[in-house]
């Protein structure tokens, strides 16, 4: 049996057109649906414990973290004007390597998509809390922590996920305006803090630069990384965007530079605030303006960020439940994640079951731990789509191509490098866990996904 069968690009447009989605998002859709995935747990959680472990100098990991998604970005938009198909890494690798390595980033994906919107939901738990406990509530230990520490479940991160399925379960274009609105308030609220904060800031804050020295900037990098988590969910959208060929590349490329210009101005904000050993990683904004005696600015942005996080959480679940949707229908995984909803024209079996599994890892697993697992599946997929393309670029030299990265040959590899690296600073137990994961996946494959293949029925 031929591992590395692959499929032809006429074969992936032609299984799209059988899928009845709609399509409906335009290019400010999809820059919204980026930012909505990317600015959110990672601005709110991940600044704050970026800092204490690389001090000011977390504004260097950030700049780090965002080059390695800026070039990645480039990367997604050439293949996806390629193969404007839902599946993003997945889907290319089919075409560029075969079935055992689209498995394989697949799987990984699963990782980077089911582990992040888990991340998510757990981070807006600790948010909700905290916010709560400034109103004078305190929730029960026991059901806002995770058995690991000391509880039964995280309720709050439970019932966020729930809340948001049924969100996505009656519409994508309904999704997409709820994302949208949601957007514009989380970039309201991270602008007032910038505008709040800025006079605050204190030069003497921002020495010692970096007290841990660069072993720490890049520890903070491969952490904070999560803060850049999701924004290749946009190419997840491509069979429900209207001109996926223009609007997909515009909305890449918008969302990456905004989002960069909004960390970097966050961070600058923040340690320039607060003494970085002082930062209170799961309430860093909040915190910093309550710090400095402006308790309503705190007020308003932690009520930003609690519902911020929901359109982060919403877009994450949006792009897991597309690839779920696509591997099911080249019959790697069982058909009932395929099957479209005759109203809504959404996976909704697919929608349910994912949920499902999000609200298990959010309520029953630490944020630390989810946060780490997630950063590897996502780095793991730009090395493979780095490969890819330079791959198509020698076996597909006169395809279609609307966008083409430019200089590919460097950008690629550095590309690899940066992802390489910060893999290489994540803590070794994580590592050990990615491996568990990768080896669960190759027996699942061997066992199931290449007898019931769609190229192996044929």
């Amino acid at each position: 049996m031929n591992l590395f069968r692959k499929k032809s690009a006429d074969q992936l447009l032609e299984t799209a057109e059988k899928t009845n989605l709609n399509k409906k998002l335009t290019a400010i859709d999809l820059a919204a649906l980026a930012i909505g995935s990317v600015v959110g747990t990672g601005v709110f959680v991940s600044t704050g414990e970026g800092a204490l472990k690389a001090g000011p100098a977390v504004i260097i990991s950030y700049i780090i973290g965002g080059v390695t998604a800026v070039l990645a970005a480039f990367i997604f938009a050439e293949l996806v004007t390629m193969f404007p198909v839902a599946g993003s890494t997945y889907t290319y690798s089919y075409v560029a390597f075969g079935e055992i390595i689209a498995w394989i980033i697949g799987w990984d994906l699963l990782l980077e998509y089911l582990i992040s919107a888990s991340a998510v939901a757990s981070g807006w738990s600790g948010t909700f809390i905290g916010f709560l406990k400034t109103l004078g509530i305190t929730l029960p230990k026991v059901i806002t922590t995770p058995p690991i520490s000391g509880g039964i479940m995280d309720l709050p991160a439970i019932l966020i996920t729930a809340f948001v399925t049924w969100i996505l379960y009656v519409g994508v274009r309904e999704s997409a305006t709820v994302n949208n609105l949601i957007v514009l308030l989380k970039i309201a609220v991270i602008g007032l803090f910038v505008f709040l904060g800025f006079s605050h800031i204190k030069i003497a804050n921002f020495t010692p630069f970096a007290p841990y020295g660069f072993k720490g900037i890049m520890t903070a990098a491969a952490i904070i990384f999560f803060a850049y988590v999701g924004f290749d969910a946009v190419s997840t959208a491509a069979e429900e965007t209207k001109n996926p060929t223009r609007d997909v590349p515009l909305g890449l490329m918008v969302a990456v530079v905004l989002i960069l210009v909004i960390y970097m101005a966050v961070a600058i904000t923040l340690v320039g605030m607060v003494p970085f050993k002082h930062i209170d990683p799961n309430n860093a904004l909040p915190g910093a303006l309550l710090s400095v005696g402006i308790n309503w600015g705190s007020a308003l942005v932690a009520t930003g960020a609690i519902v911020g996080m929901v359109s982060t959480l919403l877009v994450t679940l949006y792009g897991q439940i597309r690839i779920f949707m696509v591997m099911a229908r080249d019959g790697l995984l069982p058909e009932v994640f395929s099957k479209v909803h005759p109203k809504y024209k959404t996976p909704h079996i697919n929608t349910l079951i994912t949920c499902v599994l999000t609200a298990i890892i959010a309520g029953f697993l630490p944020l630390d731990e989810i946060i780490e697992l997630t950063n590897i599946g996502t780095l793991s997929a730009f090395i493979i789509v780095s490969i890819g393309v330079l791959v198509l670029r020698v076996k597909m030299p006169n395809a279609e191509r609307k966008f083409k990265v430019p200089f590919v040959w460097i950008v690629a590899p550095l590309t690899m490098i940066f992802s390489l690296y910060l893999i290489i600073n994540l803590p070794m137990v994580t590592l050990a866990r990615f491996v568990i994961w990768m080896i669960v996946g190759l027996i699942i494959y061997f066992a199931y996904s290449r007898y019931h293949s769609t190229l192996n029925v044929r």
